[in-house]
Parts: structure tokens; C-alpha cells; sequence
């Protein structure tokens, strides 16, 4: 299993657009990939599970791959929350 952690630093939290991004990137693996926040655990495939969460800014989660490419998932995962601008580090 391959982790990556990070605090959510956007004012408006884990809003539509950033969610959108990182649904569309885990949806290119096959491995199974969860988003953690607060103690619920949800697919990272599925908007509606993202946007369920309710991810505020300041928030610390975990996306967490398991499966046959997810080391790649993790990495190109990590990139996309970087590239939003969601958080300004992640960390391993």
C-alpha cells in the first residue's frame, strides 16, 4: 500500500474543481484509491464520495493506493494535488 498525506491549504477547502482533478487522475489506475479525512474513508474515483467529505481548508488527509500500479497512482496523484495548488507539500 503506497500513502501520500496532506493539509489542505486552499480558503474554500476541497471544493468541485480540485476534487474533479484528482477524481479524473485516480480514475486512469486500476488500483483501489481512497481518500481519508476525519475517519471516513472514500473512493477517490467517485466525485460524490469526494464531495461528500466535506474537506475544509486546514484539513489533514491521506490518499492511500493499493494495487498493481500504485506507486504510479500515488505519484501522479501527489503531482495533481500539488498542481492545484490544494496543499503546498505532501508528504510520504
Amino acid at each position: 500500500m503506497e500513502k501520500v498525506a496532506f493539509t489542505v491549504i486552499d480558503p474554500v477547502g476541497l471544493h468541485a474543481r480540485p476534487a474533479t482533478i484528482l477524481v479524473n487522475q485516480a480514475s486512469k489506475f486500476a488500483s483501489n484509491i481512497n481518500l481519508v479525512y476525519n475517519g471516513r474513508s472514500v473512493n477517490l474515483k467517485s466525485i460524490m464520495g469526494v464531495m461528500s467529505l466535506g474537506v475544509p481548508t486546514k484539513a489533514n488527509v491521506e490518499v492511500c493506493a493499493e494495487g498493481a500500479d500504485e506507486k504510479d497512482a500515488i505519484d501522479a496523484i501527489a503531482q495533481a494535488i500539488l498542481d492545484q495548488k490544494v496543499t503546498d507539500k505532501v508528504d510520504r
